[in-house]
């Protein structure tokens, strides 16, 4: 019998597993069984990010039919597809969908219960979810595939590159054909950028929070009353904010204009400032009202090796960005011209030859769309969308206060009004031009600025801003505690000094010439960043210690970027090991957002093609062929797994709880230890 175990089982783990039981069929004999095994502290499916113990006020900010799990007749894969519900179709007839358990809390059963398709679900529903497609994995495994659940964390892996591995777990040790980490999001030790103000907290008894998790951040040193700093308006932000008000027992009643917030006295006073100075951009809440645009038209594969074939280094906004910025006007021009005709002055027949005759910087470009569609408010602008706050200066905190209240309200407004629906066909084209970004990462042709600067630096964090903002009723909560006085907001630029005199932090920004705010507590309002030379899993930190793994370098004659993330396979995700002269590892593998490969997210949007479950399918079916292509194991006393049993339709050899009992789900489970924050409150 061979033996696979995976470290983790969230999202990523679980579709790594249901991969392996739409292709085992194919690429595993039945003679050949194969016994895997799970490991994860937390729930499996859900994971620690997904888990159910969180606050109910944390969502997610996509709509629940805009979640899956399962690949479908869009998916470029090599394996089976294997189609499955979405959020939204799972809720509505989830007692139909085996193996079916009811979920134990009451409060998720309702929010299911009701949940319509463009609503923006609790993390807590998406647990439920997660919890049910863990289990249909497993259920869809073939005979000869079992699986034994551990509740504990790995410690280490080690084993010769043509043997078994042995991975080592808090409570025992597993012997295995081939490890895959699917470790989902990771902490690090914070940023030495964020070392000068978590000792001056130290110093000053005051309160310093560096970059987390929302559902893990420890908020009890933040006083009511207290004025607190919050650098960065993305998610987490949002997130942070919603827990240290309406978390701490304020509430939003509706008004005939919108909401109104009533303080529970026990909310600090928030200061929130970014770079842009503004929220990320509400999710949209409405459908497209044209047919889908057919992506992508500008940005194929076709185009990128025209790009590729010019030779020499490659520069992201150089050489590949006309094309990305065309292809996701093409969405945002394609449903305006279908979904809202009359504010068009061309066909869209015309208007699309034109458009393709003519380069993304061309000033026929230009000239054309301002022909073609008389508002510019109709208009895409990336620049002006990046830069929204650019050149404004205004004499006062009120008046900033002001503008920006007027800014987030028409910006909730258009993501509300299907009238403006060009905006979601513009997200839609941008979410495709992940499917050729990894290859041309995987290349090796861009320098290695343009990889720091342009790719992590630039462009993740404005594809961020601008299609993974929060839902728009979060914008609207975010003005009502604005004119309730609990929230103040600093504007773009935002600079923090500390003044050693009085022990206080100063804040102030562009916006406001002159203008600053005294706070005694620092939030750094961003999600973590996984580092792999500062990781706190114990699993990366020892095979780095090791050199058993290796940080993606990128460098050329002019630069060095050293990116944190671990360095794989782009075809097979295998760990590039240095002890084997920087080859694949022929018995690991890794996927996540801890790995090279960019922006493979564990679930996806259907019908996108979804670059994550492409690289399972890969995966799966490479470490299968490998597992298959073993000489056949002779049985050990060890690790054998008990016989298999059938459990509610699901098979699993045992469930077995080592480090601690695994509830079913819906029930509480300990959360994970809490990033520690800088406060020391003097006697």
């Amino acid at each position: 019998m061979n033996t696979l175990v995976i470290v983790g089982a969230g999202p990523r783990g679980t579709g790594l597993l249901e991969r392996i039981a739409a292709n085992a069929a194919e690429l595993l004999p039945a003679e050949r069984p194969l016994h895997v095994h799970l490991v994860d502290p937390h729930p499996p499916g859900a994971g620690r990010i997904w888990r159910h113990e969180q606050s109910p006020l944390l969502r997610m900010n996509s709509m629940a039919e805009d979640v899956t799990m399962f690949t479908d007749e869009r998916s470029t894969i090599d394996g089976p597809v294997r189609p499955g519900p979405s959020l939204a179709e799972w809720a509505l007839r989830r007692r139909e969908f085996a193996p079916y358990r009811e979920v134990a809390d009451p409060a998720v059963r309702a929010e299911l219960d009701t949940l319509a398709p463009t609503d923006f679900p609790t993390r807590r529903a998406q647990s439920a979810y997660l919890d049910w497609a863990f289990r249909r994995a497993v259920a869809d495994l073939p005979p000869h595939v079992t699986v034994t659940v551990h509740r504990d964390t790995v410690r280490r892996i080690d084993g010769p590159p043509d043997g078994p591995q042995t991975v080592h777990l808090t409570g025992r040790t597993l012997t295995a054909d081939h490890v895959a980490l699917t470790l989902g999001h990771l902490d690090s030790a914070p940023h030495p950028r964020y070392s000068a103000d978590a000792d001056f907290a130290a110093r000053h008894g005051r309160f310093h929070l560096p970059p987390a998790y929302s559902a893990d951040a420890d908020l009890d040193g933040i006083a009511p009353g207290e004025h607190v700093v919050l650098r960065g308006l993305g998610l987490a932000s949002v997130d942070l904010v919603a827990l240290l008000t309406e978390g701490r027992g304020g509430r939003f009643e509706p008004t005939g204009g919108g909401l109104r917030y009533r303080p529970s006295g026990r909310e600090p006073v928030l200061y929130l400032g970014s770079r842009r100075g503004v929220p990320y951009h509400s999710k949209t809440g409405y459908r497209l009202q044209g047919p889908p645009a057919p992506l992508p038209r500008y940005f194929d594969a076709a185009a990128v090796d025209a790009v590729l074939a010019t030779g020499g280094p490659l520069e992201l906004r150089r050489d590949f960005w006309p094309l990305m910025a065309k292809e996701t006007a093409f969405g945002h021009y394609h449903e305006l011209f279908h979904a809202h005709p009359g504010r068009t002055a061309l066909p869209w027949p015309e208007f699309l030859a034109r458009f393709d005759r003519h380069d993304w910087h061309s000033p026929d470009l230009a000239a054309l769309v301002a022909e073609a569609v008389p508002d510019p408010a109709d208009r895409i602008d990336f620049e002006r969308l990046d830069h929204p706050l650019a050149g404004l200066e205004l004499g006062s905190a009120e008046e900033l206060q002001q503008y920006l209240r007027a800014y987030v309200t028409a910006d909730a407004d258009r993501r509300a009004d299907p009238a403006h629906s060009a905006d979601l066909g513009a997200f839609l084209a941008l979410l495709s031009l992940f499917g050729q970004l990894p290859r041309i990462l995987a290349t090796g042709r861009l320098t290695a600025r343009s990889v720091a600067e342009e790719v992590d630096g630039w462009f993740f964090g404005y594809f961020s801003y601008l299609a993974s903002g929060p839902p728009g009723f979060r914008l609207r909560q975010l003005l009502a505690l604005s004119e309730a006085g609990i929230v103040h907001f600093l504007g773009a630029g935002v600079r923090v000094e500390r003044d050693e005199a009085t022990g206080t932090w100063r804040a102030g920004g562009d916006t406001v010439p002159g203008h600053t705010v005294t706070a005694t507590a620092l939030v750094e309002a961003y999600l973590p960043k996984h580092q792999l030379t500062r990781t706190l899993d114990p699993v990366l930190r020892e095979l780095h210690r090791a050199g058993r793994l290796v940080e993606e370098v990128v460098t050329d004659e002019e630069y060095t970027h050293r990116s944190g993330l671990v360095t794989i396979a782009p075809g097979d995700s295998r760990l590039l090991d240095p002890a084997l002269g920087g080859a694949p590892h022929p018995r690991r593998t890794a996927l996540g957002p801890h790995t090279s490969l960019r922006a493979a997210a564990a679930f996806a949007r259907p019908r996108t093609d979804s670059p994550g479950f492409r690289q399972n399918d890969a995966a799966a079916r490479a470490l299968l062929r490998a597992l298959a292509a073993l000489p056949a194991a002779a049985p050990g006393p060890v690790d054998d797994p008990p016989p298999a049993r059938r459990r509610q339709g699901t098979r699993l050899a045992a469930l077995s709880a080592v480090a601690a009992p695994a509830p079913p789900c819906g029930q509480r489970t300990p959360p994970p230890p809490r990033p520690p924050s800088g406060r020391t409150r003097g006697a």
